[in-house]
C-alpha cells in the first residue's frame, strides 16, 4: 500500500502471541492494525444486526433499486429528503422509522424499495447488512488510498459488494484462476523443507524446528505486501507484471477479508508458492531480524533464544532452497518422511503458538502424490491384495519411534550406517565441517590460513606418493576449495576440489582423513556433506582420478567407473594421472545425502517389524480346498486363504532385500538404449498396479511377470555386473518363498 495510507511492507510483531497488521486505507485513523479495525467493524455489525427490522429495512433501502411495479423507475437505492448533516452513528439513531417517506430522488416510498425483503429471514438480512456495513469501509479506503494500483481493487471490490446487495447474491470473485494459485504451496513447501532438512532430529529438537516454522508462516499470512509502484523503485529489473497479478490477488484473496468478512478469505501461505516467497523473502528476512533485535528485551524469556539464535539460522538455511533452481522442497512428489510432520496453522485471527503439534505417521517407504488417497482415506477406498493397513503401520511406527521402546545408546551395533558415528559427533558439536580456500582479494584470515595448513600436512602425510609441492601448490590455489573436517579446532581430514560450473561438474582432486581418525565414518560424511554443497550450488557430477587404494573408497560413495558426463566437457579441464582410473558420481537433487543412511535404517526397521508378524499369521496351516469338489472350475487366486497374507510377505521381504542391495532407483537415464535390447520391459511398479486391479487371476501369470524382471536384468546387464549378480539373487530367492508356500512342487 501506499505510504500515505500508513501501510508499510512489514510490521511483524515477532514475540507477541498475535501479529497486528495494518488495515487497508486505515490512513492510521481507525487503529493500529486488524485487531482494532476487524473488531470495531464486527462491534458495527453486531449493533446494526441487533436493530429492530424497520431499522435494518431503512438501512437496505439505500442499497436497494425501487421496485414500482409498471413504473420504469431507475433508481438504485433509497435517499432521504431530510438527510441529517452527517451520517448519525447506528446506536444513536431513532428507532421511529416511517416506511412511506419519499425518495428524494424519485418520489417513491422507502417501502417500495423493500418490498423484496418483506419475507426475506433474518438470517439473510443480517448476511445483507453485513455486506453493506463491508461496502461502507471499502468507500472509505478507495477515497483514503492513493496508490492507483491499490485503489483500483478497493473499487473493484466495492462494486462487486454493491452489486451483490442489489441482486441478493453471495459475491464471487470473477478472476481466470481460482486459488490456489501455485502448487506446491508456501505452507507445503516450508514442511517439506523441514523433514528434508530436519527429519533425523530427536523428538525436542524437531518440535522447535516445527515452532520456527510456524512461527515463519504466520508472519507471512499477516504480512503486508509493497505496493506493484514501491517494488518498482526497489526492484527496477523485477518481473513487475508478475508481481502485480500476485499482488492483486492478495489484496482480493487474503488481505481485504480479514476485514470485510463477506469476502471468503484464504491464507497466504496456502494458495500462494514460491513465486510470491521469493518477492517477498528477502525483505522480510531483514526486516524480522532488524525487529527481532530491536525488541529483544521486551521478548519473553522463553521466546528469547528461540528467535535470536535458532530462528536466523533457520532463515538462512530456508533461503537457500527457496532461491534454489533444483531443491526438491518444490517438488510435487515430494517424499513425505515419517518422523517430520505437517506445521499446523492457524486460522482467523486467533493468536499463534496455541497449537498442539501433531507428528505425521506416514511411512518412509511410501510415496504419495497428490491424486493419492491420504493415509485418513484408507478404509474408504477397497482392499486390494497386497494392502498393509495403515492402523498396522501407524502402530510399527509408534514402536520404532517411542524413545521408552527403543531408549538412545552411544553403543553402535554392527549393522549400524558406516557414517551414523560421525553424524553423532556432528550432532554433539564434536566435529564441525567448513568449505574454506585461499583469497587473493580479501584480508587474509588466520583461523583459515591455518586450517589450510592442517590440510596441506594431513594430504601429505595421507597421500604419500603425491608431490607435497603439487598438494600446497591446488590447497592454496584461489580456484580451488576444500571441504575440511575440524575436530578439537584442528584439522582431521577433507576433500579439495575444483567447481566447473561452465561444463556441469565438479573435480575432486584430495581426498584423506588423518590415519588415527580413521575408520569412524567420517570419510562418507565428508563425502555427504560435499554432495550436499555441489546440490545447492546446483553441480550435480563429480569426475575423479582415484589410484588402487582409492577406488573401493569411491564406490562405497555412488561413484563408478561409468562416467555419465559428456567426454567433451572435461576434456583439457582436468588433469590425467598416470596409474589412477577416472571415476564419476552423478547427484541426485532430491536426496538428503547427510541423512540417506537414517532413511533407509528406518525403512528397514519398519519392513522387518512387519514382516515379523506376517511371519506368526503366514504359519497357520489352512485346510485344503473343497470348492472343486462341488463342480467349481477355477477361483480367483486371492480367494485362496492365506495368499493375502503371503503376498503381503513376499512384498515386504523383496523390499528389505532391495534396500539392502538397491538403495537408489536407477533412472531411464541411468540406461541408455535400455529399450532397444529389452523387448518386453517389466518392472514391479507394473506388477504391483496389475496386483491392485485383479490381473493375475493364475499363479502363472504372477510369476511370469516376474522371472521377466530377472531376465530383462541379466538381458541389458554384463555376467560381472553387480545387477546381474542381484538379478540371480533374487530369483533364488523369489522361487524359494514360492517353493515354502507350496504354490509350485518343491
Amino acid at each position: 500500500m501506499a505510504d500515505s495510507a500508513g501501510i508499510q511492507q512489514g510490521s511483524p510483531a515477532i514475540g507477541a502471541a498475535g501479529l497486528v497488521p495494518a488495515a487497508p486505507g486505515a490512513g492510521g485513523t481507525e487503529g493500529s492494525g486488524a485487531a482494532g479495525g476487524s473488531a470495531r467493524i464486527a462491534v458495527k455489525k453486531a449493533q446494526l444486526r441487533s436493530s429492530p427490522r424497520p431499522k435494518k429495512l431503512e438501512k437496505l433501502g439505500v442499497y436497494s433499486s425501487c421496485k414500482v411495479r409498471n413504473i420504469s423507475c431507475k433508481c438504485n437505492g433509497w435517499k432521504s429528503q431530510n438527510p441529517p448533516p452527517t451520517p448519525p452513528r447506528t446506536d444513536q439513531q431513532s428507532n421511529a422509522v416511517n416506511l412511506q417517506e419519499p425518495c428524494r430522488s424519485c418520489s417513491h416510498t422507502l417501502g417500495d424499495h423493500v418490498t423484496h425483503l418483506e419475507n426475506v429471514s433474518e438470517e439473510e438480512m443480517n448476511r445483507l447488512l453485513g455486506i453493506v456495513l463491508d461496502v461502507e469501509y471499502l468507500y472509505t479506503c478507495v477515497h483514503k488510498e492513493e496508490d492507483a494500483d491499490t485503489k483500483q481493487v478497493y473499487f473493484s471490490l466495492f462494486k462487486l459488494l454493491r452489486k451483490s446487495i442489489l441482486q441478493m447474491g453471495k459475491p464471487m470473485l470473477e478472476a481466470s484462476e481460482s486459488p490456489p494459485f501455485e502448487k506446491p504451496s508456501i505452507e507445503q513447501g516450508v514442511n517439506n523443507f523441514v523433514q528434508y532438512k530436519f527429519s533425523h532430529l530427536p523428538s525436542k529438537e524437531r518440535q522447535t524446528i516445527m515452532e520456527l516454522a510456524k512461527m515463519f508462516l504466520n508472519q507471512i499470512n499477516y504480512w503486508q505486501l509493497e505496493t506493484p509502484s514501491q517494488r518498482r523503485q526497489r526492484v527496477p529489473n523485477d518481473d513487475a507484471v508478475g508481481y502485480k497479478s500476485n499482488y492483486t490477488r492478495w489484496l482480493c484473496y487474503c488481505n481485504v477479508p480479514q476485514f470485510c468478512d463477506s469476502l471468503p478469505r484464504y491464507e497466504t501461505t496456502q494458495i500462494f508458492g514460491r513465486t510470491l516467497l521469493r518477492s517477498v523473502f528477502t525483505v522480510m528476512r531483514k526486516q524480522l531480524l532488524e525487529q527481532a533485535r530491536q525488541e529483544k528485551d521486551k521478548l519473553p524469556p522463553e521466546k528469547r533464544t528461540l528467535i535470536l539464535t535458532h530462528f536466523p539460522k533457520f532463515l538462512s538455511m530456508l533461503e537457500e532452497e527457496v532461491y534454489s533452481h533444483s531443491s526438491p522442497i518444490w517438488s510435487q512428489d515430494f517424499l513425505a518422511a515419517a518422523s517430520g510432520g505437517q506445521i499446523p496453522m492457524h486460522t482467523g485471527n486467533t493468536p499463534p503458538y496455541r497449537h498442539s503439534l501433531q507428528i505425521s505417521s506416514e511411512p518412509l517407504f511410501i510415496k504419495r502424490k497428490p491424486s493419492d488417497p491420504l493415509p485418513h482415506e484408507e478404509n474408504k477406498r477397497p482392499r486390494v491384495v497386497g494392502d498393509i493397513p495403515m492402523d498396522l503401520i501407524n502402530e510399527v511406527m509408534a514402536t520404532i519411534t517411542d524413545p521408552a521402546a527403543i531408549p538412545e545408546t552411544s553403543l553402535l551395533s554392527a549393522h549400524s550406517a558406516r557414517d551414523e558415528a560421525a553424524r553423532l559427533e556432528e550432532r554433539r558439536g564434536v566435529i564441525e565441517f567448513h568449505v574454506i580456500g585461499n583469497s587473493l582479494n580479501q584480508k587474509p584470515n588466520k583461523r583459515i590460513l591455518m586450517w589450510l595448513v592442517g590440510l596441506q600436512n594431513v594430504f601429505s602425510h595421507q597421500l604419500p606418493r603425491m608431490p607435497k609441492e603439487y598438494i600446497t601448490r591446488l590447497v592454496f590455489d584461489p580456484k580451488h576449495k576444500t571441504l575440511s573436517l575440524i575436530k578439537d579446532g584442528r584439522v582431521i581430514g577433507g576433500i579439495c576440489f575444483r567447481m566447473f560450473p561452465s561444463q556441469g561438474f565438479t573435480e575432486i582432486v584430495f581426498c584423506a582423513v588423518t590415519s588415527n581418525e580413521q575408520v569412524k565414518g567420517y570419510g562418507t560424511h565428508l563425502m555427504n556433506h560435499l554432495k550436499e554443497y555441489h546440490i545447492k550450488h546446483e553441480i550435480l557430477n563429480f569426475l575423479t582420478y582415484a589410484d588402487e587404494y582409492a577406488i573401493g573408497y569411491f564406490k562405497k560413495q555412488g561413484f563408478s567407473k561409468d562416467i555419465k558426463v559428456p567426454k567433451a566437457k572435461y576434456v583439457g579441464y582436468i588433469k590425467d594421472y598416470e596409474g589412477a582410473t577416472l571415476m564419476g558420481c552423478e547427484l541426485n537433487p532430491s536426496i538428503p545425502y547427510t541423512e540417506f543412511s537414517v532413511i533407509i535404517k528406518k525403512q528397514k526397521e519398519i519392513i522387518k517389524k512387519l514382516i515379523e508378524r506376517k511371519q506368526a499369521q503366514i504359519r497357520k496351516v489352512y485346510p485344503g480346498l473343497s470348492c472343486f469338489k462341488e463342480g467349481v472350475r477355477q477361483i480367483p487366486i486371492e480367494s485362496i486363504p492365506g495368499i493375502r497374507t503371503f503376498l503381503t510377505l513376499l512384498t515386504l521381504q523383496y523390499l528389505t532385500f532391495t534396500l539392502n542391495i538397491f538403495p537408489q532407483r536407477i533412472f531411464k537415464t541411468e540406461a541408455p538404449g535400455y529399450y532397444q535390447v529389452i523387448r518386453f520391459p517389466m518392472d514391479l511398479k507394473t506388477m504391483s498396479e496389475r496386483l491392485k486391479s485383479r490381473y493375475y487371476t493364475t499363479r502363472k501369470l504372477f510369476m511370469a511377470d516376474m522371472q521377466r524382471i530377472f531376465t530383462n536384468c541379466r538381458e541389458y546387464n554384463p555376467p560381472e555386473s553387480e545387477y546381474y549378480k542381484c538379478a540371480n539373487l533374487l530369483e533364488k530367492f523369489f522361487y524359494t518363498k514360492i517353493k515354502e508356500a507350496g504354490l509350485i512342487e518343491k
